[in-house]
Order: structure tokens, then sequence, then C-alpha cells
């Protein structure tokens, strides 16, 4: 008889509250993953945000720019680029970062092995960053939380 030792991998979730700007944490967040060679998914289903985000990451910091593309760009191009934008989660596992900028739960989040939230100091989206928070803390999952 073989045993197979198999190691589950936890999803492990990290909240960033008291953002002044959701999408320049957004961008920070990325760069610093960016340092530590992980592959970063940005997902909101929200184009209009993508729209934002991306203009945003060409012109975040004045020496240099995150690369960046989107995940209805050409298949070699995302293979090669560490950040993809989309407004959809991929069927393909090869992020290592998810970082949500919708106000629910992402589809799939399970499948990372990160996931970042943030959340800004509105009411509302501190409403909806309090949920998300509860849902990962009710299904047993670690967070980790910062506040900025």
């Amino acid at each position: 008889m073989n045993v197979f030792n198999v190691m589950m991998i936890m999803t492990e979730v990290f909240f960033y509250s008291g953002s002044d700007d959701k999408l320049e944490t957004a961008c920070r967040l990325c760069a610093k993953a960016l340092q530590q060679d992980m592959k970063v998914m940005i997902y909101s289903p929200d184009e209009t945000l993508i729209d934002q985000l991306d203009g945003l990451l060409w012109t975040f910091s004045a020496v240099s720019f995150i690369p960046h593309c989107r995940l209805s760009d050409d298949d070699k191009v995302m293979a090669m680029t560490p950040v993809v934008l989309s407004n959809q989660i991929p069927s393909n596992d090869h992020f290592d970062v998810l970082l949500n900028l919708a106000h629910q739960t992402p589809p799939q989040f399970d499948k990372f092995g990160r996931i970042i939230e943030i959340a800004d100091n509105s009411e509302a989206d501190k409403l909806t960053a309090r949920e998300r928070y509860r849902f990962y803390k009710d299904a047993g999952f670690e967070i980790q939380h910062f506040k900025l």
C-alpha cells in the first residue's frame, strides 16, 4: 500500500484598512508583490475601475511602472506579465496573489495562495469589507490585518 502525504496550502488573507486612495494602495501592494516575484491577478467586476487602475499602473511611480495587461490580452503576453487586470477569475492557476477590488468575496478565491483585500475610509466600503472579513473568518481562514 502506498501512502501519500498531501499538503494542503491554505489561502492567506491580508486585509488593509483605512486607505485614503484604494487604487493607489493597490498599486503599492502590487509593487510589493512584484518585489517578491509573485504574479498578481487584480479582480474587479467594475470595468470602469479596471480602466482607472490600468492608467494608474502606468503612471504610479515617477521612476518606473508596474508591468500589467488584461486577461483578454494574448496568452503569450499574459504569461510574461506579472500583473493581470480582469473582471473575471480565470480558470488557470498560475497566479500567486488575488487582489480583490470587488465589494463581494471573489469567486474561486481559494485557488490563490494569497488574497489581498483593501478597505478605504468610506462607510459603505467599510461595511462591505467587514462582510468579507467575517466570511473569511467564519470559513476558518487566518487573516492578517494592517491599518494604513
